[in-house]
């Protein structure tokens, strides 16, 4: 028999190696891609992810692979949540978290973040030429208590559109505003934009190959309606019905946020640690200055306080603050533009797929028609051979007539002639008829 541990001891042993056990379990692998574009593997828990993005764990349940969600983006105080398509990421003011996944996909969209957020161009060469090597897994996500302070120092190093800051990418976002200048976007506008290109572009591309399968497959069917042709058009229809759902969602998404400028304005991570930083650094330096007279401190608190515009806490916290979303708008709409021609595709598709049925069941309806008249046709000539049935009938009755018992050579031959001009007389009188119902039912628009 096995040992077992028995006693308080092995009690605590057995708790210890559960909650080992369901730690590892919680556990997963992230790929973080930083500032500088190092992409690097990281194994954390839920718990650990929710302290260092600030999300709460509805959130993470979108990302979580086994779980079915509609494409969805998610504008929160730290940290904005793609999902999709395939795209799953977190996005914050430094970095971008993504499940790892070794899906050839998974990679490719890895490969065009990495070079989007580089800084540098040796950067770029670097991981060009690293292309398609793994990464080592690196130690647990940091404490909760040095999260935000992380965001906020990469936040600095990052280029953006806040004052002074510079940019130095080889791969800059830039962004043309209204009033004819340019802006270089935040990280996590430019992280942003790689979900939404590389999500666009995988349903173009689904789009595209179902273009190519289609139309060569609706046109055969038309030539030809065979049992092959029909599944083919069947398949092509389902797929058809379930990439225009899953395009027609991430457009509803799209906007959604375009009609929402509160959630757009959610979305500007670096300008909102930027500004609490800068409201901590005056907060710090105001009570430098009045160290000497707290009546003076509470005097400026109290008039600060009636001049803070509504929506803004007094502890630096910018709940219900409204940036300047011209930035984000227009990359938003750029890809809302991309996705609703990619639905247009499909829309036209569609139209086309249903032509091709009209004009299938226009066919068959002819077919249907032609079967119905030959089978009043043939029901005719039934009726019109009846006719003839019914004279041979009157003659083959076993009466006695002369016709019957000719006597001599002449009524022989009398006999002869009367034979001939009835059998010809029943045949051409057959078809007289005939052809007098034929001629009755086209006029009459029964047949054509």
């Amino acid at each position: 028999m096995r040992p077992t541990a028995s006693g308080p001891g092995g009690g605590v042993v057995r708790r210890k190696a559960g909650a080992a056990a369901a730690a590892a379990a919680a556990s997963r692998e992230w790929l973080v891609v930083p500032a500088s574009g190092r992409a690097r593997i990281e194994e954390a828990g839920k718990h650990a992810v929710m302290a260092r993005t600030g999300l709460p764990a509805r959130d993470l349940r979108v990302l979580d692979p086994l779980l079915s969600y509609p494409s969805t983006i998610l504008g929160r105080e730290r940290a904005i949540v793609v999902n999709l398509e395939r795209v799953k990421a977190v996005i914050t003011a430094a970095e971008v978290l993504l499940p790892n996944s070794k899906d050839p996909d998974f990679a490719r969209f890895v490969r065009d973040l990495q070079a989007r957020v580089l800084t540098s161009a040796d950067q770029a060469a670097e991981f060009t030429d690293m292309e398609g090597e793994s990464s080592a897994i690196a130690s647990p996500f940091p404490a909760p208590s040095s999260s935000k302070g992380h965001e906020l120092e990469m936040a600095k190093r990052t280029p953006n559109a806040v004052g002074g800051m510079t940019h130095s990418s080889s791969v800059p976002t830039l962004t043309s505003m209204k009033d004819g200048s340019t802006k270089i976007l935040p990280f996590e506008f430019r992280a942003l934009e790689v979900c939404l290109e590389s999500a666009c572009r995988s349903l173009e591309e689904e789009t595209v190959t179902l273009e190519k399968e289609a139309y060569p497959a609706l046109d055969e069917l038309t030539s030809k309606i065979s049992t092959l042709n029909l599944e083919r058009v069947r398949q092509i229809k389902s797929r058809l019905v379930a990439i225009s759902g899953r395009v027609q969602k991430v457009r509803d998404e799209l906007e959604h946020l375009l009609d929402d400028e509160m959630d757009m304005a959610e979305m500007y991570l670096t300008e909102k640690l930027a500004r609490e930083d800068i409201s901590e650094t005056s907060s710090r330096a105001e009570v430098d200055d009045h160290d000497h007279d707290p009546s003076q401190l509470e005097e400026d608190r109290d008039e600060d306080y009636r001049s803070e515009p509504e929506g803004t806490a007094s502890n630096g916290s910018f709940i219900g603050y409204k940036p300047n979303i011209e930035e984000l708008e227009m990359l938003l709409e750029a890809y809302f533009v991309q996705i609703d021609g990619t639905l247009n595709k499909l829309s036209h598709l569609r139209e086309y797929v249903d032509d091709t049925e009209d004009y299938i069941n226009i066919m068959l309806d002819d077919k249907q028609n032609q079967l119905l008249q030959m089978g009043v046709m043939l029901s005719t000539a039934t009726v019109v051979i009846t006719a003839g049935v019914a004279v041979v009938g009157l003659f083959g009755m076993n009466i006695g007539i002369s016709l019957y018992n000719p006597v001599g050579p002449e009524q022989t031959h009398e006999a002869h002639v009367k034979f001939w001009e009835t059998t010809f007389g029943t045949i051409a009188g057959c078809t007289i008829l005939y052809v007098v119902a034929m001629g009755w039912g086209k006029r009459s628009g029964l047949l054509q």
